[in-house]
């Protein structure tokens, strides 16, 4: 007979699942049964009936949205996103890397969400915007409009949207038409983020310009808005913004996401529906810096409560549904190993923030399963801690009831450290799949996500912005460490060689002017050719000095990309390790003792951690060996080398043909001449 208590023995804590740390929606899957409909349920309504204005006159609004750390708000956005997708189309914009591009930034991330498919929707928002426009909606067939000539589909749309004074028509509707061309599809999207695409790109979509200006972003973030009127409303939802950037006197410019609010009103930037989702403390502290004449352009503001101890138990009670369902004996209690009791005894006030609510079940589930495991009550708190002595009901067993000490909010720095080393490989390999090149995304986040790993490692004296003028936010200056030498970073990856000129000629202006005493350039991207001004100044600058050129790869971007999402968290008190929330300190502590952030070879390039051999991870090495010969039966030796080295260019010749004899004293492949050359040998599958 299997009991709840061996359920419990076996099984992972379910409240170790929850991921405290907020994100992106787009990139945070939640499972529509795994939300209780009575909490925040008066805020949804809120939100649902000022959409439905936006939907009706067509006139944008703001929100704000405001609660305490661990109150659910991003949650709660995603909750919106899922349940309103089908009258809205949702984009998450979160924190932005330099005020001087926060336009950009908005555009970016719009575009970036309207690319992403909704759940039951076969396409993504970004073509069901496309189809539902209203000029297609009167008579004419979407199918042939799209595969008409490409001039006659941009007569129709600027005959149809003349009068909504739609920014650079002929550009914008006609890399729309390329939205529908699987070969331009990519580069289409990329121009409407605002890429800086190389000069054939532009070819291709028949534009002259691209998006490099603030002005040309809100432009064209107002195009979609105006020829959307007739669809549905975007919903623009700003997000776990403690991490913008900070003014002089060290709070946070909220001032520049306002002037975008109240742009969007005064500018009549229409069918727009702005969240501005903010920590109550935040905002207390950073109100009154804002211009009183912009947060009147904030429609309603609304606040997360507190949940009450039904909502509690209901949180409770779907977690441990899925073990209760597998034991023999239903506990009597649907919160089990937790009692009603035990409840009222925690929050005496009746009410409680959702995350304290499930870190507290996860600390005390865990102290109850190693109390069973143990058959002993847990022992007693640290010195100077508080004590609670919690009665939790023992259904269907012969012991007692168990009385478990607790001490609640104890640290225990071995668990911590292993619970961020696994949620480091967990947020690492979402990153993975959200970048999946470098360009992703821009030289300010690329530059602002240096930035945070060099703070970390306590690099002294960091600087933004060394080079001046438009691309001032590609660069940054440091002490190097243990020395007087001061360096110099500009990161740009723009495609259009003019861009690199102009980013060249200030980096020039930059050494001339003695700013930095080396300077290094990241740059992964094409350097042009001979002929052209930019590769000439970068000869000039990189060829025979001591200033170097660092050719970046897309692991390293990946490993700054995921300190980055976590230092998000942390700023925003969302950050939840062993039941403890993790400041910034303590995760700049966590991720220098981990030492994750020296396998970055961006960092060792740049001298910031020391060059080491990176130990090979033979086993997808050996899979790919393994399987190519599987699907080819018999092959050569030294062809199964080279494809292996052409795969992964950090495996050298000699680890792969140790492999190939691992596999071969596995069983699993024999090579079936071993005594002749290497050269001549053939390997097949072992059966």
């Amino acid at each position: 007979m299997t009991s709840i208590d061996y359920i419990i023995q076996r099984e992972v804590n379910p409240f170790d699942l929850i991921n405290f740390k907020p994100g992106n929606f787009w990139e945070e899957k939640q499972d529509s049964s795994d939300s209780i409909d009575s909490i925040h349920q008066e805020v949804i309504s809120e939100i649902d009936g000022l959409l439905d204005l936006v939907i009706r006159d067509n006139r944008s609004r703001s929100l704000l949205l405001l609660g305490d750390s661990g109150s659910g708000k991003s949650y709660l956005l995603g909750r919106l996103k899922r349940t309103l997708n089908s009258k809205a189309f949702f984009a998450y914009i979160g924190p932005w890397a330099d005020s001087d591009y926060i336009w950009r930034h908005v555009l970016r991330s719009t575009v970036d969400s309207l690319i992403k498919i909704p759940e039951g929707q076969q396409e993504s928002q970004l073509m069901l915007w496309l189809k539902s426009l209203s000029a297609f909606s009167k008579g004419n067939s979407i199918s042939q409009l799209l595969q008409s000539d490409r001039r006659k589909f941009i007569q129709h749309l600027k005959k149809t949207y003349n009068r909504s004074r739609i920014y650079n028509p002929d550009f914008f509707f006609g890399v729309l038409h390329d939205l529908t061309n699987p070969e331009l599809e990519q580069i289409a999207c990329e121009w409407l983020r605002g890429d800086d695409l190389s000069e054939e790109s532009m070819e291709a979509l028949k534009v002259t310009t691209c998006i490099d200006s603030e002005d040309t972003a809100k432009n064209l973030l107002a195009n979609f808005g105006r020829i959307s009127t007739q669809t549905q409303p975007i919903v623009l939802c700003f997000d776990n913004l403690d991490n913008i950037p900070q003014n002089s006197d060290g709070s946070q410019d909220f001032q520049s996401l306002f002037n975008v609010n109240t742009t969007i009103h005064n500018s009549y930037l229409k069918n727009f529906l702005v969240i501005i989702s903010v920590i109550t403390n935040t905002w207390k502290r950073n109100s009154h810096r804002i211009q009183q004449a912009d947060t009147a352009r904030i429609d309603r503001e609304l606040k997360l409560k507190k949940i009450n101890l039904e909502q509690v138990e209901a949180l409770w009670a779907y977690r441990l549904k899925p073990l209760h369902q597998q034991a023999d004996s239903q506990p009597t209690s649907a919160i089990f190993p937790f009692s009603r009791q035990f409840l009222e005894e925690s929050f005496l006030g009746g009410k409680t923030l959702p995350r304290n609510a499930l870190t507290l079940a996860r600390n005390e589930y865990q102290k109850y399963k190693e109390s069973r495991i143990d058959s002993t009550a847990i022992p007693g708190g640290k010195d100077g801690a508080t004590n609670i002595k919690i009665l939790i009901e023992n259904p269907g067993q012969t012991k007692p009831p168990i009385v478990i000490t607790t001490t609640q909010g104890a640290k225990d720095s071995e668990t911590i450290a292993a619970e961020f080393e696994l949620l480091w490989l967990h947020e690492y390999k979402k990153i993975q799949e959200k970048i999946s090149k470098i360009t992703f995304l821009s030289a300010p986040d690329l530059i602002g996500m240096l930035k945070e790993a060099l703070e970390a490692l306590h690099i002294p004296r960091i600087e933004p912005k060394l080079i001046s003028g438009k691309y001032a936010g590609y660069s940054l200056s440091y002490q190097q460490p243990d020395k007087r030498e001061r360096v110099g970073v500009v990161w740009t990856e723009d495609s259009n060689m003019t861009s690199f000129y102009h980013v060249m000629n200030a980096s020039h202006k930059a050494i001339k002017k003695q700013f930095s005493d080396k300077l290094y350039l990241i740059r992964i991207g094409s350097l042009g050719n001979v002929k052209l001004k930019g590769y000439q100044l970068y000869q000039q600058i990189f060829t025979g000095n001591k200033n170097i050129h660092i050719k970046p790869n897309l692991s390293s971007v990946h490993l700054l990309a995921t300190y980055h999402s976590l230092v998000n968290s942390a700023l925003a008190h969302e950050l939840v390790l062993a039941g403890n929330t993790i400041k910034l300190p303590e995760l700049q502590s966590l991720i220098q003792e981990s030492q994750l952030l020296d396998k970055c070879t961006l960092l060792q390039d740049l001298g910031i951690v020391p060059k080491e051999i990176i130990e090979l991870d033979p086993e997808p090495v050996k899979d790919f060996l393994f399987n190519l010969v599987k699907t080819q039966s018999l092959m050569g030796v030294p062809t199964l080398i080279s494809h292996c080295i052409a795969t992964f260019s950090d495996v050298s010749k000699n680890e792969t043909k140790l492999l190939i004899q691992n596999l071969c004293k596995e069983g699993k492949v024999k090579i079936l001449n071993p005594k002749a050359k290497l050269e001549d040998q053939s390997i097949c599958l072992n059966v």
